[in-house]
């Protein structure tokens, strides 16, 4: 297969990030097309030792350094609003978020595209997670029945300026938290202290109001078989603190809600 035909399926993806980073379509796919062109005068500045996907969005790094201030266009409102968001994010933590949260890149290949290492990365993820929360400030209901694990994410999360609604440890205290106070976001694990879900707790609050949520386990594969919706947002522990963050103003970003399927057997 040649060089073209391998990065050819990727180029309607690199066009999306380019018009993220960018906040201009034009301005996307000029800087697109600007790759193109190098490649064509030099196959060897492709670096295909990453692979078609990953050597296509580094070379775009590479060739188009530090997105500019883009010029406002016409738009629908969310679209305004969400470009507003990502435009008042600094430079890199801006590549960093959108890599995660639009290209679904793993961290790990996110680092390799911006040329640092993971905990660089991590540090980026944490800036935009700061950024955007500044922007995005809500209450949050935690569901976290270890008592440690529940003191870390309050921390975190009233440290990126969010309200704490309560700490749930049973489903039937996150049912009455969330209708007493409701949340704008929810952090929930999986198994909680009395045998009962917290995939059933957030299903029982998602029918009533939609929120984005960010669930919290110890066994992702547990929920990540294929087999019933998974989960937008799902953080496995023990977890870093720079992920949280970054997952937290992901989905508030977006306002992504999730619904699973009632949980089978354990997880935790």
């Amino acid at each position: 297969m040649s060089l073209a035909e391998s990065i050819a399926p990727h180029l309607p993806y690199l066009r999306r990030y380019a018009r993220a980073l960018t906040g201009s379509q034009t301005e996307g796919d000029a800087r697109v097309a600007d790759l193109l062109r190098a490649v064509i005068a030099d196959p060897s500045v492709f670096p295909q030792h990453l692979g078609p996907r990953i050597g296509l969005y580094r070379l775009f790094t590479r060739l188009s350094g530090p997105p500019r201030p883009a010029v406002p266009v016409e738009a629908p409102a969310w679209e305004a609003k969400a470009r507003e968001n990502l435009q008042a994010l600094p430079p890199y933590p801006r590549q960093a978020f959108l890599l995660v949260a639009v290209e679904d890149f793993s961290a790990a290949e996110a680092a390799t595209i911006l040329d640092v290492d993971t905990h660089v990365f991590g540090h980026l993820l944490g800036v935009a997670g700061h950024e955007l929360a500044d922007q995005l400030r809500t209450e949050v209901l935690i569901i976290e029945d270890e008592p440690l694990i529940a003191m870390d994410l309050e921390s975190l999360v009233g440290a990126l300026g969010h309200r704490i609604t309560g700490v749930a440890r049973t489903r039937r205290d996150a049912l009455f938290l969330a209708r007493d106070d409701p949340p704008g976001l929810i952090l929930a694990d999986i198994q909680l202290a009395d045998g009962s879900s917290g995939l059933d707790a957030v299903n029982e609050i998602l029918a009533d109001r939609e929120v984005p949520v960010v669930f919290i386990t110890a066994y992702p594969e547990r929920l990540l078989t294929g087999l019933r919706p998974e989960p937008a947002f799902l953080v496995t522990k023990p977890f870093q603190t720079e992920m949280v963050e970054a997952l937290i103003a992901q989905a508030l970003f977006f306002d992504t809600r999730a619904r699973l399927a009632p949980a089978e057997g354990r997880a935790g």
